[in-house]
């Protein structure tokens, strides 16, 4: 299995990466990247033709998926228009243990491969009544609650756009009743409580997870135009007075995963 270290330069890593997808793929660049979280995996069988599937822990960085519910292989797929999209199937979670640069290295690795768009999914809690598992959310903005970040020393990044009002148009205009909102990563692994739940709702979160935000900075920091969208698999503790588990998520993810997962195609085909 090949890890990320921490004595290894991030940058060279995904360069080794995209690299070995090259060779393993005969793809040598791949214009828009998915990281494709729980609920979401179906779209990548909409989008295209495979044209390569690898497992995601034979290229360097990228390790076995430590979740059920979670694929663990890298795609690459050729689009209607004859460009390529690279599919993740392979999030590293920052509740692993294994360092924030693996949690950005899928990101890094479509930049190092050619991506110009990075879409990331995931599954998550609501915190709008309104929006019931299965509800589809577009992410406008994040909390990035996990006290880290991808970007090391004096390096600075605005983030004053980085959830895309471009993609997001195009996304409305695929869907006009598609909602947007707030999301909060927090570390993880446990669900919050009801009370940290609240205080996200104070600080403005409008949906809570334990993914993406790490992945959009350092995607913006390698240039990338980022499309965020959550799956509401539950309503947050405390929202409802139903106890959280993660075959709820699953549950949900696999009700409304034809649905979404058009929906998500239907948004790629007009990048």
């Amino acid at each position: 299995m090949t890890t990320t270290t921490e004595t290894t330069d991030p940058f060279d890593l995904a360069r080794q990466a995209a690299e070995a997808l090259r060779e393993r793929t005969g793809v040598q660049n791949h214009r828009i990247a998915l990281t494709l979280g729980s609920g979401w995996g179906g779209a990548a069988d909409l989008l295209g033709e495979t044209v390569a599937e690898v497992p995601a822990h034979e290229i360097p960085g990228f390790s076995k998926p430590a979740l059920e519910g979670h694929g663990g292989t890298l795609r690459s797929i050729r689009l209607p228009d004859g460009e390529h999209a690279l599919v993740i199937g392979a999030r590293t979670h920052f509740y692993e243990g294994k360092g924030v640069r693996a949690v950005a290295h899928g990101v890094r690795t479509a930049a190092a491969a050619g991506a110009q768009v990075m879409i990331l999914t995931n599954g998550c809690g609501g915190l709008n009544p309104a929006w019931g598992p299965g509800t589809p959310v577009l992410i406008s903005d994040h909390l990035n609650l996990t006290a880290r970040s991808p970007l090391e020393g004096a390096t600075f990044v605005d983030l004053t756009d980085l959830y895309s009002q471009r993609l997001r148009e195009i996304a409305h205009r695929v869907d006009p009743e598609l909602d947007e909102g707030v999301y909060a990563q927090f570390p993880g692994p446990h669900y919050e409580t009801p009370a940290e739940v609240q205080m996200a709702k104070v600080l403005g979160a409008d949906l809570v997870g334990m993914s993406t935000a790490l992945e959009a900075i350092a995607a913006r920091q390698a240039g990338l135009e980022v499309l965020g969208m959550s799956l509401v698999t539950n309503l947050a503790a405390g929202i409802s007075p139903e106890p959280l588990s993660h075959e709820e998520v699953l549950e949900a993810g696999r009700a409304a995963g034809p649905r979404i997962s058009r929906l998500l195609a239907d948004i790629v085909a007009q990048l």
